[in-house]
């Protein structure tokens, strides 16, 4: 197999009413595939997914776009293994409203290890509001917890007892 990097690779590129798909498939049967919709807002295209490693670079692109996916990502909705958004979802995610396994959150972080501004949740969660296993914040409920007001097996501040019922009953009034 020569050097792909070298040459110009030989996309399939299929066009349909949603957008442009272009697809390389290596000798070793590794499938490069990126899709890009026509719809755009401003210079992001609607949807943008990656997957696989690019042909001409030898690496993996980021998927850039209102809702992109794809192993690295970035946009308003981001899902993959790195994600940088407004709502990131993936192994290391930041934005305003972040899940993952390392979450990190403006606004709302949820994952193993999480921090965030106002709300987080995970095993380790550190927010103003804290919740998880080990926790650190202002209201703190955990096993392990640090903060002002504190909800845990060794102590319960009333503030923090009563914090914690109206965030359930609010949270459960929801549904």
């Amino acid at each position: 197999m020569g050097n792909v990097l070298k040459q110009q690779p030989d996309y399939v590129i299929s066009q349909s009413k949603w957008g442009v798909t272009r697809k390389y498939l290596y000798e070793s049967g590794m499938l490069f595939r990126e899709f890009k919709s026509h719809w755009k807002m401003g210079v992001l295209p609607l949807v943008h997914i990656t997957i696989g490693i690019n042909p001409e670079t030898g690496k993996r692109l980021w998927a850039k776009g209102v809702i992109a996916i794809g192993r690295k990502s970035l946009g308003v909705i981001a899902i993959g293994q790195v994600s940088a958004g407004i709502i990131a979802i993936s192994h290391l995610s930041i934005g305003v409203i972040s899940i993952g396994q390392l979450a990190i959150g403006l606004v709302l972080a949820m994952g193993q290890v999480s921090v965030a501004g106002l709300f987080s949740a995970g095993q380790v969660a550190v927010g103003a509001i804290a919740i998880g296993q080990i926790t650190a914040g202002y209201y703190a409920l955990g096993q392990f917890a640090v903060g002002k007001f504190i909800l845990s097996v060794s102590t319960q501040d009333y503030e923090a007892v009563s914090f914690f019922k109206s965030l359930w009953h609010w949270c459960t009034g929801l549904f």
